[in-house]
């Protein structure tokens, strides 16, 4: 059976770079546990935790569903309003929006680095999280990181933390059944803080960092 999270995804990659196959088992599992909604213009947008039981639990002090995320087929179209609102033919050929990682506009992206390494980095969205590093250096760290169970990956201020310690009055609670999945599948644990994960936390507005996608992206924004 045809899954629409791939193959949407694969129209939109730039020429060169390939899906994981960690995010290949990921989509599947999504879809074999009807964890997506198609909106009208037909894109699937997958999750890690039914939507409907996520709202439901959902009241002034706590919600179920571990970490939130929107996975979608963003590709390159909307890179260059991150990057001064001008196409960059070097920043499309490098970078692919995989993943909406905060509610004020944050993504996720496949990036392609100077060694032609696959990474996971993080673009903030400026008007709330300003965090744009490299997540992870492998699909594997990255599927681990979601299954920690922050409320949302785009705050680096937690990542020193397990999720709920540090001074939130929202509790989140793990999903259990994707961290069951993370570690039956890839048969490794699941870090307690993000910081395990992610080397260098940069925000937008460092000035230095030792991150590598930091001090690729400094040359297009200045």
């Amino acid at each position: 059976m045809t899954n629409k999270l791939i193959t949407q995804l694969e129209k939109v990659l730039p020429a060169g770079m390939t899906i994981p196959k960690e995010l290949h088992l990921l989509y599947e599992w999504i879809e074999n546990n009807n964890l997506y909604v198609d909106n009208k213009n037909g894109y699937r947008i997958g999750f890690l935790y039914p939507e409907k039981k996520l709202k439901e639990s959902w009241t002034d002090t706590e919600r179920e569903g571990g970490t939130e995320i929107e996975f979608a087929a963003g590709g390159t179209e909307n890179l260059k309003y991150w990057f001064g609102g001008e196409d960059n033919e070097e920043i499309n050929a490098r970078l692919c929006v995989f993943a909406q990682s905060g509610a004020e506009g944050s993504q996720s992206a496949l990036w392609l680095n100077n060694q032609n390494e696959l990474k996971v980095v993080h673009l903030g969205s400026g008007s709330g999280s300003m965090l744009s590093c490299v997540l992870a250096d492998n699909m594997i760290d990255f599927i681990r990181l979601l299954a920690i169970g922050y409320d949302e990956i785009c705050w680096d201020e937690n990542f020193p933390y397990p999720p709920n310690e540090n001074g939130e009055e929202f509790i989140v609670k793990p999903n259990l059944e994707f961290q069951k999945w993370v570690q039956d599948t890839f048969h490794q644990n699941i870090p307690k803080t993000a910081i395990e994960i992610v080397k260098h936390p940069a925000r937008i507005d460092s000035e230095t960092s030792e991150d590598e996608f930091f001090n690729w992206y400094q040359q297009f924004i200045k």
